[in-house]
């Protein structure tokens, strides 16, 4: 479905930003600690806290994709795998019913 590889796209467009991102936190960080700005343990701290702030940005990240995609289809009148579930038990019990009256007129 295009809407599920578009939003896999977005997904793995904010996983690369992420990493390009760490990857250039750290490569300043290590410069800092070659050239005396910082020692090594703030150096582990800042990167640290800078990727647990990433990973919680990309957190809410997906869930407002999520959000959104759920929106789009609910706009689109796509109905949610529970509104599915509750049909299709209704469609059975309709078809026992209906299997017990074919019966009954046979008898």
């Amino acid at each position: 479905m295009d809407n599920n590889n578009w939003l896999q796209q977005m997904l793995m467009i904010g996983i690369g930003t992420t990493s390009i991102v760490a990857e250039k936190v750290k490569e300043v960080s290590d410069q800092w600690v070659k050239e005396g700005t910082i020692n090594p343990e703030q150096a582990k701290e800042m990167l640290d806290d800078m990727m647990s702030q990433l990973k919680l940005e990309q957190g809410n990240a997906e869930a407002y994709f999520e959000r959104q995609v759920r929106n789009i289809l609910r706009d689109l009148g796509v109905p949610r795998q529970s509104e599915m579930d509750e049909l299709r038990g209704r469609i059975d019990r309709l078809e026992r019913q209906v299997r017990d009256l074919e019966n009954k007129q046979w008898r």
